[in-house]
């Protein structure tokens, strides 16, 4: 199975892997002060046991997921045992090479969903990724509840400052969104397009696409995909 990706970016380089989180925390604690507490870990989903259960429901073996998603079998039985954050497009390619999305990596989809789902301000999961990965701290949270043939996928994707995509990567659909706070550099297809809060925007996810933090505070947008293939 091909996973579509792209590796590099325009929008920032690769950060070495030498520093480490406590590093990374500290570096974030010391720019945004109060604002650091927005970067707890509530309601923080650990993917782990769901990664393991869904690689072991295809039949994979550690080595044939990693061989598929060109990484090592270390670094996917790190993440198996939750010590170890992959990052957004790790994540996603998990989750193509799984025939899954994310949002069934978060958690299950609820059988018992009724036509109106709501998901509180207090009770949204979140998924947090690797700061080394992505420079600074990264986490996703749930909007809606994922259900069996629904056609929505959506998050808040929360940036800190000097955050960024794992690269670039492309999938099956459409995507579009609305920037809530802060400011962002969004990349699709090699062009940089700088957002601000109340900015929105769509594009097809057959275009290689990438995001960075440029600025000095938080930024919040909402996500939405369809089909939910992210």
């Amino acid at each position: 199975m091909a996973i579509a990706k792209v590796r590099s970016s325009s929008i920032r380089p690769r950060r070495s892997m030498g520093n480490t989180r406590k590093v990374v925390n500290a570096r974030l604690k010391e720019k945004l002060g109060p604002a650091f507490a927005l970067t707890g870990r509530r309601n923080e989903v650990r993917i782990g046991m769901r990664l393991k259960h869904a690689r072991l429901s295809k039949g994979y073996t550690l080595k044939e997921l990693a061989n598929i998603v060109e990484c090592s079998e270390s670094m996917i039985s790190k993440v198996e045992n939750d010590k170890l954050r992959p990052s957004i497009a790790m994540l996603h390619r998990f989750s193509q090479a799984l025939e899954t999305n994310i949002a069934s990596l978060i958690s299950e989809p609820d059988p018992n969903v009724d036509l109106v789902s709501i998901v509180r301000d207090n009770q949204r999961p979140r998924i947090h990724v690797d700061p080394e990965l992505q420079g600074a701290d990264v986490w996703l949270e749930r909007v809606i509840s994922p259900s069996n043939g629904g056609l929505l996928q959506s998050h808040v994707l929360n940036l800190s400052p000097k955050a960024r995509s794992d690269g670039l990567i492309r999938h099956t659909g459409e995507e579009l969104g609305f920037v809530i706070t802060g400011e962002v550099d969004l990349e699709v297809e090699g062009v940089i397009y700088h957002l601000q809060a109340g900015d929105s925007f769509f594009f097809s996810s057959s275009l290689a696409h990438g995001y960075y933090n440029k600025g000095n505070k938080i930024t919040r947008i909402l996500w939405v995909n369809t089909p939910p293939s992210f």
